[in-house]
């Protein structure tokens, strides 16, 4: 954050306020850099919305209209798919044509859609092969 009004001179002072701002965001009065304390978690939190103002340093009067703006928190790849209704328990009738489905199960992930392949679930089997198969997508 910097003001045009700021010479460089230490008259203006940078003020940082909104969710979050002293305990998970600070800004350098000096500079106006902003910086986050703790690790962020999208999960948790997906946004912060802040307002940041120049003030004078010695009558606090502001020397700039108040700046709002929003801290999106960029996904990480921090969930694993979870099972809704499992554990599954399926049967299937003896001598079954190839390709009879026997079960269809469901999973999600908390991470992030929008943003990367975080969320993406892709299905496979680890045992059963060669007589089960499983559709990747679905």
């Amino acid at each position: 954050l910097h003001s045009d009004v700021d010479k460089g001179d230490g008259k203006v002072k940078y003020v940082l306020t909104g969710e979050g701002a002293t305990s998970i965001f600070t800004i350098d009065e000096n500079t106006g850099d902003i910086h986050a304390t703790k690790r962020l978690d999208r999960e948790a939190q997906p946004y912060y919305t802040l307002q940041a103002q120049a003030v004078d340093r010695v009558t606090n009067i502001p020397v700039e209209p108040r700046s709002e703006f929003v801290v999106k928190v960029q996904d990480i790849n921090d969930n694993e798919p979870k099972f809704l209704d499992g554990p599954y328990l399926a049967g299937v009738p003896e001598m079954s044509p190839l390709g009879t489905m026997v079960v269809q199960v469901a999973a999600t992930d908390a991470d992030d859609p929008t943003y990367g392949n975080s969320a993406r679930v892709v299905y496979s089997i680890t045992h059963g092969q060669p007589y089960f198969s499983v559709e990747p997508k679905t």
